[in-house]
């Protein structure tokens, strides 16, 4: 999917006939407004979801300490 101005869907269309191109550049300003909203939702709702997850990690406890394997610790 490319979004295409009508300036440039007209140039595309010369030579049709003019309720043709009329509908053309509806379909392709209607089609437009839409594509640019789901565009901006996208980073918006990631945005969001990293948000959500880092108030989630703030509640997880700290890791204790492991005490099987002696001599293992790195620190």
């Amino acid at each position: 999917m490319q979004v295409v101005s009508n300036t440039q869907l007209e140039e595309q269309l010369a030579g049709q006939p003019k309720d043709v191109k009329a509908e053309i550049i509806r379909i392709n300003t209607d089609a437009r407004h839409i594509a640019l909203q789901v565009a901006l939702l996208i980073p918006v709702l990631a945005g969001f979801i990293s948000l959500f997850n880092s108030f989630r990690m703030m509640r997880l406890p700290d890791p204790m300490a492991s005490s099987g394997v002696p001599g293992m610790a790195l620190g």
